[in-house]
């Protein structure tokens, strides 16, 4: 731990810290966030758990730090809504450990979507929270992840990584919600969309982590304007600017983004950054919808799950038919028709009702385990750990 500082949150004793963790080069680095305790006793066996929630995509200005916008400063109306996912583990009883990522809220470029550095910045909030005082969690205490969209892929980075990163944390289960596993699809989907600004935050953040790449000497004038735009900007800020608009306009020869990751050193980037190409270190809760018009499931999490190598632990995908990216699937709960109040071992077995959500049980990424006895059907976000303490 660097510094704390007292904050605020309904519920809960909250605390702002300034932790250490380690860039996707591994050097160490500072990162921000909150731990929040919550006033209701925990009633669960053992310990009580505490769940690092990895935000969905605030922006990538200093002034979108989750950790402001959850103390009141900074953010924009998306923003508060990070409140409303962490509110509702809260009132499970769980602690949150809330990270910013790197360079939200401290020196550099937030490398947006980066799988080590978010990895990495989801396991050591976790390992923070243990160890601040006056918060009764100690490093025995057991620890879950959730996330959605950005979030998403943090947590499912961070639930690939931990084995070998942080082997002595007691993870018991993640919730990866509408994660970007593959940039080289995500490229192709985002372009010219309404999300396209989603696109150029990932080229900073890819830019900040990986400098010898050089992917802005790519970009023409108009280009080299969004990128020190975008990097200025908090998420509805980004979405109204550049909606709409073809990376093709903005790169030097007039190809568009993806067909550059298509070629070294790219490539190797983005295959470096894939997600579902290693074993998790808990059972794995994958939620999606086929309609997602920023991150397709193409793009995502679920489809590693399906079609990743041989190896990994019992994972369950659910796929919500009749949402798109909006409330409340978008902010990373399920439709509440679609969810099941039940632990991941017991859910796995049972049939969505008809017309509500159909399930697919795998495994990450494509092991032979039997699904039946893995992470389960569809659970609130909020009890991603409850079935399995």
């Amino acid at each position: 731990m660097i510094k704390t500082l007292p904050s605020t949150f309904s519920g809960a004793k909250s605390t702002r810290i300034m932790y250490l963790s380690r860039d996707a080069a591994d050097r160490a680095i500072p990162i921000t966030g909150t731990v929040l305790v919550p006033d209701k006793a925990w009633s669960g066996p053992g310990q009580r758990p505490v769940v690092a929630y990895a935000p969905f995509t605030a922006g990538m200005g200093d002034q979108c730090a989750p950790s402001k916008s959850m103390a009141g400063e900074g953010g924009d109306f998306v923003s508060g809504f990070q409140n409303s996912f962490v509110s509702a583990l809260l009132g499970k009883g769980f602690a949150v450990a809330q990270t910013d990522y790197e360079g939200l809220g401290t020196p550099g470029e937030h490398t947006y979507v980066v799988r080590e550095s978010e990895a990495h910045a989801v396991l050591d909030v976790l390992r923070a929270a243990q160890r601040l005082p006056g918060t009764g969690l100690s490093p025995a205490s057991p620890v879950g992840i959730a996330g959605y969209s950005e979030g998403g892929g943090a947590s499912a980075s961070a639930a690939e990584l931990a084995p070998a990163y942080a082997p002595e944390l007691d993870l018991k289960g993640a919730y990866v919600g509408a994660a970007p596993a593959d940039k080289a699809v995500l490229a192709k989907s985002l372009d010219g969309g309404m999300y396209v600004g989603f696109l150029g935050y990932s080229l900073v953040g890819l830019d900040a982590a990986y400098p010898g790449a050089k992917i802005l000497d790519l970009a023409n004038d108009a280009g080299k304007q969004l990128f020190e735009e975008a990097r200025k900007t908090c998420t509805l800020d980004a979405v109204f600017k550049y909606m709409y608009r073809n990376t093709a306009q903005l790169t030097k020869d007039g190809r568009p983004v993806s067909a550059y990751l298509e070629q070294e050193p790219f490539r190797g980037i983005v295959a470096a950054n894939r997600i579902g190409t290693l074993e998790p270190a808990a059972p794995v809760l994958v939620a999606h919808t086929p309609n997602d018009d920023t991150s397709s499931r193409r793009a995502s999490a679920s489809s590693s799950a399906r079609t990743g190598a041989p190896r990994g632990r019992t994972c369950a995908i659910r796929t919500f038919r009749r949402s798109a990216r909006s409330f409340p699937t978008s902010w990373g709960f399920p439709p509440r028709r679609a969810t099941r109040r039940t632990g991941w071992a017991s859910a796995s077995r049972e049939s969505p009702r008809r017309g509500t959500a159909a399930s697919s049980s795998g495994v990450w990424p494509g092991s032979s385990a039997s699904p039946t006895t893995g992470c389960g059907a569809a659970v609130p976000a909020t009890d991603i750990v409850k079935g399995c303490l």
